[in-house]
């Protein structure tokens, strides 16, 4: 105990002085500011949580004492939850129940008041129940929550005698039966887990409550105390549970997170579980992490904190499963039933014939995942049988990895019809996977440190094929009803499986990942007696995985041109079946919130288009004019349907480019048609929204005169009103009138679904136009909190348009409010003249091409002309950074 751990008496005298609440203050910063001193990241703090503990212990007990007076003994003050397992972080909720006598009065009340209030008012911001033992029974027989808090009781101050009677009631099995208590716990944790997308590798992981987090320790610790009345997890090993060897992984692991959890405490001084990126960085250098070669100092310290996580997720597995065969399962339920020679099943588990099954037989460490497959009815695999897993390991050497026996167990995993994604996931949990392709050993826990990725890579990859796996079960065939129907015109699936395993290999290697990614996947194809045509398949995928994203996303796909150039670079309908599956499976895997239906639109759009031209043959490309004309006799039909004129149709169309009809659809131009044709002079600006396009977003139609920075003023307008930007197309007429429209939907992804929100986001469209300024307001565009811990250098890149018909702009920045409004305003300065807009935001990245003209609307094409355009924006954009 050190000089600044108060005493009981030291802090008894505190009542004496005339301002006590301000006293206990700095009594409390003292000790905190002391812990926070002496805590050192490579060591335990243990110490520093029972010093904690004991602190507010003679804190309580003093007030305890002073406010109850000569009632303090009849009552019984009593610490629950972590402060009852003398584990206090520096900022931990202290949770307490005041367990009063049956005696108990109105002058009591007020006394207890008293103290409560005190707590507040010193910034314990405690957790109190105040009850009967009676009241305190019954709340715990109904709720396991209740009852898993006083398991871990224990008395500070008061009546021992009451505190014996609630411990001798909580402890009588009649009140949670062992089997009942286990299965709430399950129950719980099940549902714990799904709230962090039952994965352990979240951009931010919660520390505490996350799987395999300090929760999931603690859930063992319960359900084993509550059977055994063990009073420490060292027990593990007297039970048979646990040989010393993972009892201390156990410990060492729980003991990096308290030091983690310490530091969090320390550095934010709250209460914070989260590993938020505003710490990471800072924690990453606390713990002595340093850059080294390109790997990031906080991409090894997320690396280390996910592979202790992932191995208390596995001991929590191994130990509840153990639990449940010792408190469920009776002992015929015990009894092994033979499958194969080197296997049984034990109460559903998969468990070898005896210890010396994988040192005999090293191909059986694929074999038992394999048959997993084939038997549905296993549940998973035995805890003694993963600790022999763990065990052998080193037998899958190089002379393993070459074996043809071993290759054709692994392809014929990937091949089954039910429970790759299941056995794959269990494979990488017990280090088999990497074990196996060491090159995935590289991936494991490998966090890219941006706001796009949110999983580690390996977490990632498996999630890329369970989406493809997905895309093959009647029972989700609603989600994506078209992968499901494409799916089906799929020959090999496994090959999609394989490219999906391969296609980000490489990732932290340096250099191209997609490239170096076809390497190693050829390399495997090779190994494993794959055909030359699948092989070359697999290659192409991986090395091909971003091209159908990037063109969809950040081209013109309604340019019959691209679609040509896509549809070359594929080359055929079965290729592109392939790549449009494991593209939208990529997406889906890598941040659930960048999927949305304008992407779906888009993929699907894109895939149509380039079906089409595939089928028609490449060699008979879709002219233009072509295009053109079919879009006009389709708009044409549409019109008549609806009773419009030729003449109305000649009048509006009469100045319009050929530009227009080729890149707006048929229902596009009958809208602004109607919408143009019902408009005169006085009615401009022109604005107009449909709230459920063909692609799932929100269009709003502009029609005006031509005028400077129309663009920069839409924009800025539509980021003031929190909207989202997801494409921008830009029409000027012969007389002079813009046709602008953009692709919007909220922050959230959604389209705007109220009449209200549509009147407004028109009126001031209109008004800003009118005004031809943004109004003053409040801007209700979010900003991400973690972008700022993502700056993006900004680039401003020149791509050659093989067609010269104008200057095509890729710029990369870090996205904020108002980019586009500040982009346009530099435009409007240089006099150039923007045609249109491709905006990609991936996390905090804005990656956005602009295709310009100059005025007489010719490309530029001068390098000192370029490199004007690019200082400019750089000034613009670097002045609002």
């Amino acid at each position: 105990m050190t000089e600044l751990l108060f005493s009981e008496a030291d802090l008894a005298h505190v009542f004496l002085d005339t301002n006590p609440v301000a006293v206990v203050k700095q009594a409390i910063i003292k000790v905190n500011e002391s812990l926070k001193l002496r805590f050192n990241p490579n060591h335990s703090p243990a110490g520093l949580l029972n010093e904690k503990a004991q602190f507010i212990d003679n804190l309580l007990t003093a007030s305890w004492k002073h406010f109850l007076g000569d009632h303090a003994n009849k009552q019984a003050l009593i610490a629950t939850g972590g402060y009852g397992r003398s584990e206090l972080f520096p900022y931990s909720d202290i949770d307490i129940l005041m367990l009063l006598n049956q005696d108990f009065s109105d002058n009591i009340q007020d006394r207890l008041s008293g103290f409560s209030n005190f707590l507040w008012d010193i910034g314990l911001k405690p957790g109190i129940s105040t009850c009967f033992v009676s009241e305190c029974v019954a709340l715990a027989s109904q709720d396991q929550t209740i009852f898993t808090s006083l398991l871990e009781m224990r008395l500070i101050n008061g009546s021992t005698q009451l505190y014996s009677e609630l411990q001798q009631e909580i402890s009588a099995s009649k009140l949670w039966s062992s089997e009942r208590y286990f299965l709430a716990k399950m129950s719980e944790q099940e549902q714990r887990y799904s709230k962090y997308y039952d994965t352990a590798y979240n951009l931010e992981p919660n520390i505490k409550e996350g799987p395999g987090g300090l929760r999931d320790i603690q859930v063992i610790s319960w359900v084993f105390k509550h059977h055994y009345n063990a009073q420490s997890l060292r027990e593990l090993i007297k039970y048979g549970f646990l040989p010393k060897s993972e009892y201390d992984d156990l410990v060492s692991a729980r003991d990096i997170l308290w030091r983690l959890r310490f530091a969090l405490h320390s550095t934010t001084n709250r209460c914070e579980d989260r590993l938020l990126f505003d710490y990471q960085r800072e924690l990453a250098s606390l713990f002595g992490f340093l850059d080294h070669e390109g790997n990031p100092d906080v991409e090894q310290f997320m690396q280390f904190f996910f592979k202790t996580v992932v191995n208390i997720e596995r001991l929590n597995e191994m130990l509840l499963q153990l639990l449940n065969e010792r408190l469920i399962q009776n002992q015929q339920h015990l009894t092994p039933t033979p499958i194969t020679a080197s296997f049984s099943s034990i109460a559903g588990y998969l468990e070898v014939s005896h210890d010396e099954v994988f040192q005999e037989n090293p191909l059986a460490l694929l074999e038992l995942f394999l048959l997993l497959q084939q038997s549905p009815s296993l549940k998973g695999i035995r805890a003694s049988t993963i600790r022999l897993i763990r065990k052998s390991l080193p037998l899958i050497d190089e002379d393993f990895r070459q074996n043809k026996a071993a290759n054709s167990l692994f392809i014929n995993i990937l091949r089954q019809p039910r429970g790759i994604t299941h056995q794959l996931k269990r494979m990488n949990r017990y280090g088999v996977l990497a074990a196996y392709l060491p090159d995935f050993a590289n991936i494991v826990a490998r966090m890219q440190y941006d706001l796009f990725h949110i999983y580690t890579v390996d977490e990632h990859t498996l999630f890329v094929i369970r989406n493809l796996r997905r895309f093959a079960l009647n029972r989700h065939s609603q989600e994506l009803p078209f992968c499901n129907n494409i799916f089906l015109l799929t020959p090999k699936p496994d090959v999609l499986y394989i490219a999906a395993l391969f296609h980000d290999i490489a990732k932290g290697r340096g250099g191209d990942h997609s490239s170096l990614g076809e390497k190693i996947a050829l390399n495997f194809c090779k190994q494993h007696d794959l055909s030359r045509q699948d092989s070359k398949l697999i290659a192409w995928l991986v090395r091909n995985h971003l091209l159908m994203s990037m063109t969809a996303q950040r081209r013109d796909i309604s340019d019959p041109d691209i679609i040509h150039d896509f549809a070359s670079h594929v080359g055929s309908i079965q290729y592109l079946n392939y790549l449009y599956l494991l593209t939208v499976a990529d997406i889906r895997a890598t941040n659930p919130s960048l999927w949305n239906s304008w992407k779906d639109s888009l993929l699907k759009d894109l895939y149509i288009a380039t079906h089409r031209a595939l089928h028609r043959g490449l060699q008979h490309p879709v002219d233009r004019s072509e295009r053109i004309n079919d879009n006009k006799k389709e708009a044409r039909r549409e019109l008549l349907k609806l009773g419009i004129a030729k003449k109305t149709m000649t009048q509006s169309w009469q100045h319009l480019s050929d530009d227009y009809f080729l890149r707006y659809s048929a229902d596009e131009i009958a809208w602004h048609t109607i919408a143009i044709a019902a408009s005169n002079e006085d009615d401009l600006p022109m604005v107009l929204l449909r709230p459920q396009t063909q692609r799932g977003s929100v269009e709003i139609f502009i029609f005006t005169r031509d005028e400077a920075q129309i663009f920069s003023i839409c924009t800025a307008t539509l980021d003031h009103l929190g909207l989202t930007i997801l494409d921008a197309r830009i029409i000027t007429s012969e007389d002079q009138y813009v046709l602008n429209s953009f692709q919007v939907l909220e922050q959230s992804g959604e389209p705007i679904a109220d009449l209200y929100r549509e009147v407004h986001i028109c009126d001031a469209l209109r008004q800003s136009l009118k005004e031809k300024k943004v109004r003053a307001s409040k801007n209700i565009h979010k900003q991400s909190r973690q972008a700022k811990h993502f700056p993006i250098e900004t680039s401003v890149t020149f791509i050659e348009d093989t067609s010269n018909k104008h200057t095509t702009i890729e710029l990369i920045t870090t996205d904020h409010a108002g980019l586009l409004s500040t982009i346009g305003r530099a435009f409007t300065e240089l006099g150039i003249h923007l045609h249109d807009a491709k905006v990609t935001t991936i996390g905090s990245r804005a990656e956005d091409m602009f295709y310009i003209s100059d005025q007489n609307s010719q490309p530029i094409n001068t390098e000192a002309e370029r490199q004007h355009i690019r200082s400019t924006l750089l000034r613009y954009l670097n002045s609002k950074n």
